[in-house]
């Protein structure tokens, strides 16, 4: 022990037997957790990220005494769903879930990294609500209008994550049941696509059907930010299945004016966003709502939905709402014209708001400081 002054004797020589029963355990740990010999491999890799990478929840709350009490099949899925984390050490969270009832099922486990991800003590029970009217603090009449703030016409966007109930999450499925989730989506969008009110296309990756484009078409998609990148060059989303099988079961529904867009197979099953040029928030949060509506009102689009969590998505960082509600602003100031985001995030973190490029986590800002903002907060609010 270091200390000498204002430390009783019988302090020093306990903090001599608990700190070294502390450097201990990590001695363990480092040597891969105190496993036989016959330990799976996961464990002793998990046991080096505890202490190596002490940031990677997965690792951070892993329990080899939760997982030995678990049957086999559960070891063996608690493992492929801590995966993408002790694949990649330098995960923040490193834990996707691989079925809707994963969260609920492996409780014990999850329920930990939730809580420490999220921030939440105490009783956690999601509620959603859409009602502006309940939130303290907004503009009489609750209209949220940017021009108030001195901003111009600005790209608003307002996204959730949602999966089907029946289905595997993406990380645990085949290749056929990716084809055959956009199977029954396609037969929603052809609903949309008749009604006046929506009209627009389905572009699908998938090879050889009604919908299919070609890489061209794809890539215009892309660049106009409606359709998400190939996602098989992300080392996490790989490592957790999530990327499998690409480009099958992959494609976008867009409306005719372009404000309505669902991604199919990214890394939730859907991903249902509005979007819009203008200053008033409630112009994207409001169609939003009413899209969801018409969705869950198609025949085979239940989404799942956990009794204490909200709904379900892949990452349990976007757990309850599922939501992103985003606008690109310029900070020129704060990020050196683009060339440094550092300080936006900085300054943003102690506001609750997440910073990312214009192009979407981890790219960089515009090179007039453009930036995408967002409320970090997705549980529990």
């Amino acid at each position: 022990p270091s200390a000498r002054l204002c430390i009783m004797e019988s302090e020093i020589v306990a903090a001599l037997y608990k700190g070294i029963k502390l450097l201990m355990e990590k001695e363990t740990a480092a040597a891969g957790g105190g496993c036989s010999d016959d330990c799976p491999a996961e464990l002793k890799t998990i046991a080096g990220i505890k202490v190596s990478h002490p940031d990677n929840r997965m690792a951070k709350h892993f329990c080899n005494d939760y997982y030995n009490s678990l049957p086999a099949d559960k070891q063996k899925l608690l493992l492929l769903c801590c995966k993408s984390g002790y694949e990649n050490a330098d995960s923040g969270m490193g834990l996707y879930a691989m079925s809707p009832t994963d969260y609920d099922e492996l409780k014990p486990y999850f329920d930990k990294v939730i809580r420490d991800y999220h921030g939440i003590t105490g009783d956690l029970k999601h509620i959603n609500c859409w009602d502006l009217s309940k939130v303290d603090g907004l503009p009489e009449g609750g209209k949220l209008d940017l021009a108030a703030l001195g901003l111009g016409d600005t790209s608003m966007r307002v996204r959730v994550g949602r999966n089907l109930k029946d289905f595997p999450l993406p990380g645990n499925m085949t290749q056929q049941d990716r084809v055959n989730l956009e199977l029954r989506m396609t037969g929603a969008f052809e609903k949309l696509m008749a009604d006046p009110a929506y009209g627009g296309n389905y572009y699908s990756l998938t090879p050889d059907t009604k919908y299919s484009i070609d890489q061209t078409k794809y890539q215009e998609l892309v660049d106009a930010h409606i359709m998400f990148k190939d996602m098989s060059a992300d080392p996490y989303l790989n490592s957790a299945g999530i990327s499998s099988h690409w480009p099958y079961g992959r494609g976008v529904y867009v409306s005719e004016d372009k404000g309505f867009i669902v991604w199919v197979g990214e890394e939730d099953h859907l991903r249902i966003m509005c979007m819009k040029t203008g200053t008033c928030l409630n112009d994207v949060f409001d169609r939003l709502q009413s899209c969801l509506k018409v969705m869950e009102a198609q025949e085979g689009c239940e989404f799942a939905i956990s009794p204490d969590y909200g709904y379900v998505t892949s990452c349990p960082t976007n757990l309850g709402s599922g939501m992103r509600a985003s606008l690109h602003i310029k900070l020129p100031f704060l990020t050196k014209k683009g060339k440094d985001v550092s300080e936006a995030k900085k300054a943003a973190k102690t506001l609750g708001l997440s910073v990312r490029g214009v192009g979407g986590e981890h790219t960089e800002a515009g090179e007039d400081g453009t930036v995408d903002i967002s409320p970090s907060a997705r549980l529990c609010i």
